[in-house]
C-alpha cells in the first residue's frame, strides 16, 4: 500500500471506533463527509483494509504500450535515427512509421533500452535576451558554418543561411565548399527576390562583410574621405541596406541558436535522404528549409511587414558581383584580369578616350561596365602581338694595336723634372715631357 491509502486505513479505522468523527477524518484526508461515509461502507463491507487499495494495482493499463512495439522503437533507432533527440526522433515515427508517440514515452523506451543520447546537453552561459524586432522585414541575420553534415559519407562543408529576426523564419539557404562571399551572395538574392529587401542586416566582423582599412583617422575624417567597403558592401550600401557588424556571436544568438537545431536535425533528415554529395544537399535542402519554417516560425508582433519592394528592373547578377576602376584606351578597350575587352555594341554608348568606367564581374565569370544604373556588355579581343626584335650579338673587339716605338714603361713613367731657379727653363721642360705623351698612339 501508498502511504495515502495507509492514511485512509487509519483515519477510517479510527472514524469507525469512535475516536474521530467524519468531519474531522475529511478535513485531515482532504475529503468531504460524503466520500469519507463511502470509505466507512467500503471498508465493512468489502474486506477491511484491503478494499481501500486502488482497483487498478498490479493491472496493466490499456493505454499502455505494447513490449513488441518498445522493441521496434528501439530497433527503429539503432538502425535510422541515431543520434536524433527525442523531440525530432518522435516526429520522425510519425512522419516516416506513422508511430504516434510523444517525446516522453520516447524517452523512457530510449532509456529503459539502455540507449543514452549521443549529444548531452550542457548548460549554457547566462545573457541578457535581446527583443525580437516588432515586424517581419526588420532585420535579417547571416551567418555561415562548416560541420560535418553529410557525417562519414563526404568531407564537410560550409552551410549559409540567413534568418529574419521577427519570425525566425529561415529566408535563404545553400551549401558551399567553404565559407565565401560567393555562400553569402547567393543567400541574399534568395531572400531578396521570395520575400523583399530588408531595412538591417547583422553579420559578424569577417573580412567578407567589412574592410580591413575600415577605420579611417580624423585627418581621413576631416578631408571628408567615407569608409572603404568590402564587394559584400558596396551590394548592401546600392540597396539601402544598414549593415550592422556584430562585435560578439551572442549579439546575433538567434542565428547562433538557429546552427544547434540544423546540426542536430539536417543531419538526420540528410542521412535518411540518402544525399551523398553537396550538390544533392542543395537539391533538398529547399524542401528542409519549408520544414523547419513550418514548425519553427512564429507570428511577429506587429502584422504589417517591413520589407521594401524589389524593384522589377534591379538585377541582383550585377549587384552581388566584383567591382574595379578601368581606364579606357582608343578604341573603347580596357584591360581586365590580364585580358583585353572592348564593347560588345560599340554604338551602345560613347566614351571619350582615358574615360574611368567601374567594371563588374558576376559569380559566374561575365564581365560588364556598369554606367548609370545599367549595364554594357563586353567581348573578349585578343591582345596586339608585339614582333620580337632580334637583338644582334655583340662581336669580339679586336686587339689592339700600338706603335712599335711605343715603350710602355719609357712612356708612361714621368720623369722627375728638378725644378730649376729659372723660371723660363722649368716650363720647356714641362712642355716638352706634355707633348710626348700626346704622341703616344693608343
Amino acid at each position: 500500500m501508498s502511504r495515502a491509502e495507509l492514511k485512509k486505513v487509519v483515519v477510517v479505522e479510527k472514524i469507525i471506533s469512535g475516536h474521530m468523527t467524519n468531519a474531522e477524518g475529511a478535513a485531515s484526508l482532504g475529503l468531504t463527509c460524503r466520500q469519507v461515509i463511502r470509505l466507512k461502507k467500503k471498508y465493512r463491507t468489502e474486506g477491511g483494509a484491503a478494499a481501500l487499495i486502488h482497483r487498478n494495482r498490479g493491472k496493466k493499463p490499456a493505454h499502455a504500450l505494447t513490449d513488441e512495439m518498445k522493441e521496434r522503437v528501439a530497433a527503429l533507432y539503432r538502425q535510422q535515427y541515431a543520434g536524433s533527440n527525442n523531440c525530432h526522433f518522435a516526429e520522425l515515427l510519425t512522419e516516416r512509421d506513422q508511430l504516434e508517440l510523444s517525446p516522453s514515452s520516447v524517452r523512457r523506451i530510449l532509456i529503459a533500452k539502455g540507449i543514452k543520447q549521443i549529444k548531452q546537453r550542457r548548460r549554457s552561459k547566462a545573457h541578457q535576451p535581446r527583443e525580437r524586432r516588432s515586424q517581419a522585414g526588420a532585420l535579417w541575420q547571416i551567418d555561415a558554418t562548416p560541420y560535418a553534415w553529410l557525417e562519414d559519407r563526404a568531407l564537410g562543408f560550409a552551410l549559409h543561411a540567413a534568418i529574419d529576426d521577427a519570425t525566425g523564419t529561415i529566408v535563404g539557404a545553400i551549401f558551399r565548399p567553404n565559407e565565401s562571399r560567393e555562400g553569402y551572395s547567393l543567400v541574399m538574392q534568395q531572400g531578396l527576390k521570395k520575400y523583399g529587401i530588408p531595412l538591417g542586416l547583422y553579420s559578424d566582423r569577417h573580412t567578407i562583410f567589412r574592410s580591413p582599412n575600415e577605420t579611417l583617422t580624423i585627418e581621413q575624417e576631416l578631408a571628408g574621405e567615407t569608409k572603404p567597403l568590402s564587394e559584400f558592401g558596396k551590394a548592401m550600401d546600392e540597396l539601402c541596406i544598414t549593415h550592422i557588424k556584430a562585435l560578439t556571436p551572442q549579439a546575433k544568438g538567434r542565428i547562433e541558436r538557429l546552427w544547434g537545431t540544423l546540426q542536430d536535425r539536417l543531419v538526420i533528415e540528410l542521412r535518411l535522404l540518402g544525399v551523398n554529395t553537396m550538390e544533392e544537399a542543395n537539391k533538398a535542402l529547399p524542401a528542409l528549409v519549408l520544414k523547419h519554417n513550418r514548425k519553427f516560425a512564429v507570428k511577429p508582433k506587429k502584422d504589417e511587414s517591413a520589407y521594401m519592394k524589389l524593384d522589377s528592373t534591379t538585377r541582383l547578377e550585377y549587384v552581388f558581383t566584383t567591382r574595379e576602376k578601368r581606364t579606357l584606351g582608343h578604341g573603347h578597350t580596357l584591360s581586365y584580369a590580364n585580358k583585353l575587352y572592348t564593347f560588345a555594341k560599340p554604338t551602345a554608348c560613347r566614351f571619350d578616350a582615358k574615360t574611368v568606367v567601374e567594371v563588374r564581374q558576376t559569380l559566374t565569370g561575365e564581365v560588364v561596365v556598369w554606367h548609370d544604373g545599367t549595364t554594357i556588355t563586353l567581348v573578349e579581343v585578343e591582345k596586339p602581338v608585339k614582333p620580337k626584335q632580334q637583338k644582334k650579338k655583340a662581336s669580339s673587339a679586336s686587339p689592339r694595336k700600338t706603335a712599335s716605338t711605343y715603350s710602355w714603361k719609357a712612356t708612361m713613367k714621368p720623369q722627375r723634372i728638378k725644378r730649376s731657379t729659372n723660371k723660363n727653363q722649368f716650363q720647356e721642360a714641362m712642355y716638352s715631357q706634355h707633348n710626348s705623351y700626346a704622341d703616344v698612339t693608343w
